[in-house]
């Protein structure tokens, strides 16, 4: 087979890594790919938002299956493009994945089919958003309704906070066009997890579940951002959990899909809130996570292709994955500055030495290569991923991994899994 893989970060390196393992694979390209795909695939310079561009690359090298990465191109229709073009894509049309282009649209699904959500409103008028947070009060969520580059959630302490939020997306429009309106819910209280499911329109097939950390700095503080680390499996999230996160959550949104007639194929990402009354949908991704895409798939002794086929083909009741039972976690390596303005082309040092350690997987994030070098070209450089047989011995060989590189121009967070590990 031959497979194209859209995308440049840690989420494609590791999608490309589990791939290019399979015995059906014949050849494999990345589009633009990075340092990390490069040792295992064919980069290629077409854009991941160059739909048009990536159309004619597939034509053109008569690819089989296209996997698409990030959100962008899925929201943009390359799904549909290919699918005009006779090319099989393991992602959902443009219609479906309004599932993580509007928040809005998930909540609707969410009401229709039943699943448990915050309650909530739309608004695309600032002074009308202003009205509802004084008269709901505060804690309180607010949401750019469209595309951030998963930074377009605050979670407002005060009402300060959520006026502020409200001014900067819908005002000073710093998510530009995503954030012309919002969606405003309460904010739930409890463990959160991502659950992930392999879907071909009517089935779903479980992926693992994992829990990131999204703030910057230790102990959750700082800023949002597009994810610090992961790990998997999260202690709070008992194979009951999962059970009634698939029954009541995820099954119900593909249903709920077929009936307005856009079915959904491809990777669903649930992320949930465990509340006192069981799993609350908070949002759906129409894509891998990034970083859990690469905290799951070290994970996975099956060979992933067949599945993604089945997934493409509507045959995934025919498919069933295994995995080790073990536990994995991953630390991302951001540059100084993340998520606000950072520099590039600091040289990095140590990626090999570090990779030879015993579980540690270095997945490329955010590199470029030049002259023999490897260079940070990005906010999220590095995800560093380390299996075992527990949680505490995975994080420690990812930390002991991350220490083994020298960056003097990079940080990342020193207590990612340490809740798990005590919880």
């Amino acid at each position: 087979m031959r497979v194209l893989i859209i995308g440049s970060g840690g989420r494609e390196h590791a999608l490309a890594w589990a791939i290019s393992a399979s015995p059906l694979l014949g050849a494999l390209f990345v589009c633009p790919g990075n340092p990390g795909t490069a040792a295992i695939a064919t980069n290629v310079a077409i854009r991941a938002n160059d739909i048009a561009g990536l159309v004619a690359f597939a034509e053109m090298q008569r690819i089989d299956l296209v996997i698409p990465g990030p959100e962008a191109p899925l929201v943009a229709g390359i799904a549909d493009a290919l699918a005009i073009a006779g090319i099989r894509c393991c992602g959902p049309s443009a219609a479906a994945a309004a599932l993580e282009g509007s928040k809005k649209f998930t909540k609707e699904i969410a009401d229709l089919a039943g699943i448990p959500t915050a309650d909530w409103e739309s608004f695309s008028d600032a002074g009308a958003a202003h009205d509802y947070v004084e008269e709901t009060g505060a804690p309180i969520v607010i949401k750019a309704d469209g595309l951030a580059a998963g930074k377009g959630v605050v979670v407002a302490e005060t009402l300060d906070q959520a006026h502020e939020a409200i001014t900067a997306m819908m005002e000073d429009k710093i998510h530009g066009a995503a954030g012309g309106s919002v969606v405003i819910e309460e904010c739930l209280v409890g463990e959160e997890i991502s659950v992930f499911a392999l879907c071909d329109g009517l089935d779903a097939l479980y992926l693992g579940c994992a829990a990131d950390h999204k703030r910057a700095f230790d102990n959750d503080a700082g800023p949002n951002t597009g994810g610090m680390g992961a790990i998997s499996p999260p202690p709070w999230a008992p194979p009951a959990v999962i059970d009634a996160a698939m029954a009541r959550i995820i099954r119900p949104a593909l249903a709920a899909m077929v009936d307005r007639g856009t079915p959904f194929r491809g990777f669903l990402f649930a992320g949930l809130m465990l509340t006192e009354s069981g799993p609350s949908l908070i949002e759906f991704n129409v894509r891998f996570g990034d970083p859990e895409c690469e905290t799951l798939l070290p994970l996975l002794r099956s060979d992933l292709l067949p599945a993604l086929l089945a997934a493409t083909d509507g045959q995934l009741a025919h498919v069933d994955l295994r995995w080790k039972p073990e536990a994995s976690a991953t630390v991302v390596m951001c540059a100084k500055g993340y998520p606000g303005a950072y520099a590039t082309g600091s040289e990095i040092f140590g990626l090999e030495e570090a990779g030879q350690l015993p579980g540690v997987h270095i997945f490329h994030a955010g590199t470029m290569a030049e002259e023999g070098s490897i260079l940070a070209n990005g906010g999220r450089v590095l995800a560093i991923n380390a299996t075992a047989e527990t949680l505490g011995e995975a994080i420690g060989r990812a930390y002991a991994a991350v220490d083994m590189i020298e960056w003097p121009d990079g940080f990342c967070r020193r207590d990612i899994g340490k809740k798990a590990v005590y919880y």
